[in-house]
């Protein structure tokens, strides 16, 4: 990131001298907001087509259209989505907190955008493309999505409605319990990387598909891709692991209050959420930008471009993948969604990490 920034302002003086004078901090600081300003941009969007593709993608696996109407095989739908929020009215329920009420969206939603602040996109003149290089990377991400189970909290309880608040709850009782079985395979990556630096872990896994850390080695590290894969579903509420917003059961769970545009935030969050989460994957297994062949198809000036494309490439067919999972499986009950967890999941995940410790061991010099 330092000699992106320094290139840019070499440039912006060539363009301006009278910008000679800004100290550095000045252009870090202006880089960080812009690139924060990108990923909310990219963020917001991903939520309002990821809308679009689920519904034409559960349409066609199930004999349906899905949205027409809007633009051509209804490709604005997600506009007119959009729009329509940004118009209803925006209601508070008598007994709710009202400043709780107020924030819990929020709140929310910036635990799931915050969680991009420590992931590479690509590479520039060997540093990273993001946000921010951080050394304990991995750490950050476990603490900030740690908003998101007080925003639920928050928007539960402050809504003034007992579903509301047994939804919060149902919610983050499945949120806390499946963040150890992730733990647990942030904690195997750690060891075989030997750092929590997510640059780091992209750039060991140099040199074609094989390098990737899903298999290095085999079949334990591939188990500790699915365990991470579907835990993660289970933390952001998708089915099979929606229960906490069983509608036949809790109306829709810690939202039920919302409407408007503080509903969308809500929307926006989990789809960001899916987003995240694959992302995370893509960088941890399937080595982030590189190449599946370790093939640079674009001359050197656009390795960046050629980084984003294959980053974005596998985070989206992971996200693809959660959508066909959605409209495939049944939910779990309550009491098998927490058996998976803490009697399938968190067990495997214990082995795994014994048995790759021992197999670094033995083959370390």
């Amino acid at each position: 990131m330092q000699n992106l920034i320094l290139e840019i302002q070499k440039w912006a003086i060539s363009q301006a001298n009278f910008l000679k004078p800004v100290p550095l901090g000045f252009w870090y600081i202006l880089f960080m907001f812009i690139f924060g300003g990108v990923v909310l941009g990219m963020v917001m969007f991903f939520a309002g087509f990821a809308s679009y593709a689920e519904r034409k993608i559960a349409g066609h696996m199930q004999s349906r259209l899905g949205p027409m109407r809007v633009g051509p095989h209804g490709i604005f739908q997600f506009i007119a989505d959009g729009i329509k929020l940004v118009l209803k009215e925006d209601l508070i329920p008598a007994e709710a907190d009202r400043l709780l009420f107020k924030a819990a969206p929020y709140v929310l939603f910036a635990g799931s955008l915050a969680v991009f602040a420590a992931i590479p996109f690509s590479q520039v003149f060997g540093e990273p493309l993001g946000i921010t290089n951080l050394n304990i990377g991995l750490l950050y991400i476990m603490a900030v999505s740690s908003f998101v189970v007080i925003g639920i909290l928050m928007a539960g309880w402050a809504s003034g409605n007992k579903w509301s608040l047994l939804g919060g709850m149902r919610s983050v009782a499945q949120i806390v319990s499946y963040e150890v079985p992730v733990a647990v395979s942030f904690l195997t990556v750690i060891m075989i990387a030997g750092t929590m630096n997510m640059f780091d872990i992209v750039k060991m896994q140099e040199g074609g598909f094989w390098k990737w850390i899903i298999f290095k080695y085999p079949p334990f590290t591939l188990i500790v891709f699915l365990i991470y894969y579907i835990a993660s579903i289970a933390e952001i509420n998708r089915t099979p692991f929606d229960i906490a917003e069983a509608e036949s059961e809790l109306v829709a769970g810690f939202h039920t209050e919302y409407s408007g545009m503080r509903f969308s935030f809500f929307f926006m969050a989990e789809y960001g959420n899916m987003l995240a989460v694959s992302a995370i994957a893509t960088v941890l297994f399937l080595g982030g930008w590189q190449s599946p062949l370790h093939i640079n198809i674009l001359p050197a000036p656009w390795f960046a471009l050629e980084g984003i494309f294959w980053f974005f490439a596998k985070t989206l067919f992971l996200a693809f993948v959660m959508v066909w999972l959605r409209w495939t499986l049944p939910r779990y009950r309550v009491d098998q969604l927490m058996q998976v967890c803490w009697k399938v999941l968190l067990p495997v995940a214990f082995a795994n990490l014994i048995l790759i410790g021992i197999w670094i061991a033995l083959t370390t010099d």
